[in-house]
């Protein structure tokens, strides 16, 4: 079996074809859209996370019993921090997006990757 292009044995595939199909780089405009999409979801985030904790201190719950107390109280807590939680997510995922698009205008360095 002498064929004129020979495959790579972990991929299977022709040399010529693979770069081929490998997926195009990222551009600035991927990755200023990411940083203003990321950053709307943080905006919605934190709009909702201020009516959940607007909501949870006009509406207190009150139960008979302690641990019904308890359990609602815990249930509150996780509600609240998992809304902050997600503001905080988007927002740092878009502001990392935010300053990878910056670093993408700028020119690349001539030095050599280690």
């Amino acid at each position: 079996m002498s064929d004129p292009q020979q495959t790579d044995p972990g991929s299977g595939i022709a040399p010529a074809t693979a770069a081929a199909t490998a997926p195009p780089r990222k551009g600035p405009l991927s990755f200023l859209s990411g940083a203003l999409t990321s950053g709307a979801l943080a905006w919605v985030s934190l709009l909702l996370s201020q009516r959940v904790v607007t909501y949870f201190a006009v509406h207190p719950p009150h139960y008979s019993k302690p641990f019904a107390q308890s359990i609602g109280t815990a249930m509150k807590t996780l509600i609240v921090g998992m809304s902050f939680l997600a503001t905080f997510s988007f927002a740092f995922v878009g502001l990392g997006l935010f300053l990878v698009f910056i670093r993408s205008l700028l020119p690349a360095s001539s030095t050599e990757p280690s």
